[in-house]
């Protein structure tokens, strides 16, 4: 507390920040490979749901460094972009589900993986306000 006292942000990877990096390393990699199968396999299909979901994993890949390395400005650009992917995806998966012949890690809010990618950046955000200077 007396470093925030002081008006120095304290470290994101650390305490619960810890465990908000290893959530968003997992998503990382789930959604990465989910969408790199995807592409490699069957991507006329739905390209536009499958490359959705590849920026997915790319932006957690990204939110879990910033928070790793307490990359702040990063970390606040991951969290909001995803929040605005999900919120966008999921608006539209619902009202035009059509547009989506196949599920992203976006579609329906995140359903397919527990509503976690709707979340994930709300508590991202959180933690950043919770750990600002």
């Amino acid at each position: 507390m007396a470093e925030q006292r002081a008006g120095t942000a304290r470290a994101t990877n650390t305490g619960p920040g810890r465990v908000l990096v290893a959530v968003y390393a997992v998503f990382a990699v789930s959604a990465g490979a989910r969408s790199g199968v995807q592409i490699a396999t069957r991507f006329a299909d739905a390209p536009a749901a499958y490359l959705l979901s590849a920026l997915a994993a790319a932006i957690y890949l990204l939110a879990t460094l910033a928070l790793a390395r307490s990359a702040r400005g990063l970390a606040l650009i991951c969290c909001t972009v995803e929040l605005a992917g999900v919120l966008a995806v999921g608006t539209a998966s619902v009202a035009v589900p059509e547009a989506f012949p196949d599920a992203t890690v976006w579609s329906g809010y995140g359903i397919g993986y527990g509503f976690f990618p709707l979340v994930l950046p709300v508590l991202g955000l959180l933690w950043l306000w919770r750990t600002r200077p």
